[in-house]
């Protein structure tokens, strides 16, 4: 006899797995400290959320819990507000106690679960646990006592938006990821250029973008995308409502070749346009306002407490560029200041020596690269850290050997990394000048082919991981493996599916003996790994004809071109070898990857989409060069709406697997 056991229920007893006293329910961030009861709770359709009092923070989060817990489960909880809680009701109360802090929480499982925290924020914190325990533990969660604080106040993401643009409504889905998880920072980097040499070595080709909409510079925001100042708002809004801070940054003097497109005067003849000129008044005249523009007023766009000026990777040829750019410095970190903002910048300074005096007493350094900024001294002058060391927490989505990773190691960030380690250098672990970490996206290479959805395929799984060890530190009690197992029970937040993830264990999920044209499925797509098959019976098609289309691309049976079978994703048109001609019969199967797209006609390979090199002139240290770029061609395949083809389509088959 054989006897198969979906991975999802393996997994969920593994996380909740009982003995004589309950053991800890898995979480991510794993559960502080953890007191196991005997038994377990169930939430039921007769499940109350009640609050304490009619508090503006309770009854938010209560209904923040309730709406989240409807999109993830399909049960609306009543909300109670100032009653006796009953046996199987969820209670929430916020109440002094300063040993929990800012985040810190307290639940209790028993007859009734309460939950009590200190600030919002922290039982905020504990409803995104007991959403985790729901989904881990399938509705039954065992009985005990959790304690949970985190390690360290600071924990995020920085985003490259400037080189890739992430349209808004991902940005607002990776709000609610973070949240999901305790990451309670999004650093979004608004500015920033191309390689020059990848663009014929000639900066006014070189890409540049500018992200966020400016009224008093009409047509700096990059055409290919941009933010609204509304737009920025309501997400700044929305990431406050679940605990997330929003950092902007004008990436300034360097990476600064969007402002020197839009302002040709401003940029450095000496030393490359992507770098200001320094030395120059209208410089400072244009940042001044363009900085004041999101700064002033009563309601300014920039909400949050903390704005970040950048200051990295300046040359450093002449000690009367080191002088003024130290200089620009200061100035810039004191004009943040002014509007009530605690300054943010990129640790630049100790291959800056000079006399000009720069102000680091409470401002929040970017600790990156311990060569330009030595942690141990940065503290001594009164910088706040975030550990950010680039070799270790660096992505460069479709990178070449060499040059950073293309996916974290989680693994051994998972063993090994605290935000207590930058670089080489290592604190004790919770060290007072080291606010807590971040890892970091950087879309460097413009135009190679990475999507939105290939970014997020990589930004997953090292959110779980680091999200894990920026609040537990060294105090993680599972082995790599088994975390690595759990960690794919849990949702990416409430409604939200960026990964496109159908079901949860290797099956078939769509099945159509008949594929209808201009029909509407209740799916975005699917995500890495997936097979697609299908028998078609091939009629006369006009170019452009789509098999299947949604936000993810467009699969098209004719390619707008040239009439081959194809798809499009973020501006992109790929074109297999093959036209289905009318009259012909095919079987037709599409395997997808993070690397490749393969095509199949009658069993045999057609086409292999694979990640392929491409070389551009380099010119370093007085000789040319070869650098080498690698470009990616995978989709997601869309699944939300057929197109209007002729050619009859049979079979219809989508698996969230590659069957060997």
């Amino acid at each position: 006899m054989i006897i198969i056991i979906s991975f999802a229920v393996f997994a969920s007893s593994l996380a909740c797995a009982k003995s004589a006293g309950n053991t800890k329910p898995f979480t991510i961030p794993e559960l502080k400290e953890w007191f196991g009861g005997v038994g377990s709770f169930s939430i039921t359709k007769d499940t109350r959320i009640v609050l304490r009092n009619n508090t503006k923070e309770l009854e938010r989060i209560g209904y923040q819990l309730s709406q989240d817990y409807v999109a993830m489960f399909g049960t609306n909880l009543k909300i109670i507000v100032g009653r006796k809680a009953r046996e199987g009701d969820i209670f929430l109360d916020i109440r002094n106690d300063k040993h929990l802090g800012e985040e810190g929480y307290r639940i209790f499982i028993r007859k009734v679960l309460s939950v009590e925290a200190q600030n919002a924020r922290g039982l905020f914190w504990a409803t995104r646990t007991l959403l985790q325990l729901c989904e881990t533990c399938r509705g039954k969660l065992p009985c005990g006592k959790a304690i949970d604080i985190p390690d360290y106040s600071l924990r995020g993401l920085m985003l490259d938006c400037g080189r890739k643009f992430f349209p808004i409504s991902y940005l607002r889905n990776l709000v609610k990821v973070m949240a999901y998880y305790k990451m309670n920072t999004l650093h979004l980097h608004l500015n920033d250029n191309g390689f020059k040499e990848c663009f014929n070595n000639d900066w006014n080709q070189t890409y540049s973008a500018f992200r966020l909409e400016s009224e008093i510079y009409p047509g700096l925001a990059a055409k290919d995308g941009f933010y609204t100042k509304k737009q920025f708002v309501k997400l700044q809004e929305l990431a406050d409502s679940v605990g997330v801070e929003i950092i902007p940054e004008i990436d300034i003097p360097g990476h600064s070749l969007c402002f020197v497109h839009y302002k040709p005067e401003i940029g450095s003849k000496e030393y490359g346009l992507e770098n200001l000129d320094l030395f120059k008044p209208e410089t400072y005249q244009f940042l001044d306002a363009l900085f004041g523009e999101y700064l002033q007023g009563p309601d300014p766009v920039f909400r949050g407490p903390r704005v970040h000026i950048g200051t990295d990777e300046y040359p450093n040829a002449k000690q009367a560029i080191v002088e003024k750019f130290r200089y620009f410095t200061d100035y810039y970190t004191r004009f943040v200041e002014g509007f009530g903002k605690q300054a943010c910048v990129w640790g630049a300074l100790d291959i800056k020596k000079g006399t000009t005096p720069v102000k680091s007493e409470n401002v929040v350094l970017s600790a990156w690269y311990n060569g330009y900024a030595d942690p141990f001294e940065s503290i001594k002058k009164g910088y706040k850290l975030i550990s950010i060391p680039d070799e270790q927490v660096y992505i460069v989505p479709g990178t070449v050997p060499g040059f950073y990773s293309d996916y974290l190691d989680i693994r051994k960030l998972y063993l090994q990394w605290t935000p207590s380690i930058i670089g080489k250098a290592v604190f004790p672990e919770r060290t007072l000048g080291i606010l807590g970490g971040m890892f970091a996206v950087w879309t460097d290479y413009v135009g190679n082919g990475i999507t939105v959805k290939d970014i997020h395929y990589r930004i997953m799984p090292a959110l779980q991981t680091l999200s894990t060890k920026m609040w537990d530190g060294k105090r993680v009690s599972l082995s790599f493996n088994t975390f690595d197992t759990l960690r794919t029970i849990l949702s990416e937040a409430p409604g939200v599916n960026e990964l496109c993830r159908i079901g949860d264990k290797r099956s078939i999920v769509l099945n159509c003996d008949t594929l209808m044209a201009g029909r509407q499925f209740n799916c975005e797509g699917i995500g890495f790994s997936y097979t697609i098959s299908f028998h078609i019976a091939g009629a006369s098609e006009k170019l452009g004809t789509v098999l299947f289309s949604s936000d993810c691309g467009t699969f098209y049976l004719t390619d707008p071109i040239s009439g081959m079978m194809g798809y499009a994703r973020d501006g992109d048109l790929f074109k297999f070898r093959y036209k289905i001609m009318p009259g012909e019969n095919a079987d037709i199967r599409i395997e997808g990857t993070s690397r490749t797209i393969r095509l199949f006609v009658n069993g045999k390979l057609v086409d292999d989409m694979n990640v392929y090199p491409v070389y551009y002139k380099h010119f370093k240290s007085g000789q040319w060069s070869y650098k080498m770029v690698n470009m990616n061609r995978t989709m997601f395949f869309p699944l939300q709406q057929t197109g209007m083809f002729k050619s009859y389509i049979s079979n219809f088959k989508v698996y969230n697997y590659i069957p060997i």
